[in-house]
């Protein structure tokens, strides 16, 4: 960490002025201010990895299971559910393995 200084990509002004919009400046995230707890670099964190999917799932390998269940992704009723948690909705979509 450093120590505090005025942002170089803002001046300072912690954003710029659009009519009635004021858009925070990027680098310092609208404090005008970077170096010590407010440092750029220590805000950026890694994404989450991506939950595991069900059909690479160690279940899989058991042959009693894989022919229990045809299909990995609807488990054999034809239609793949999904939510899609922006819009509220769940969506079901008929299979892949319905076209094959």
């Amino acid at each position: 960490m450093t120590d505090p200084i005025t942002c170089p990509e803002c001046g300072g002004q912690r954003g710029q002025q659009l009519g009635p919009l004021f858009l925070a400046c990027l680098f310092c995230g609208g404090t005008g201010m970077v170096g010590g707890d407010n440092e750029p670099l220590s805000r950026c964190e890694k994404p989450p990895p991506p939950p595991p999917t069900a059909t690479n799932h160690p279940i899989w390998a058991d042959p009693a299971t894989a022919k229990a269940f045809p299909c990995r992704l609807c488990l054999g009723s034809h239609q793949v559910t999904s939510i899609d948690e922006v819009a509220g909705t769940l969506v079901m979509v008929p299979c892949r393995c319905v076209e094959s």
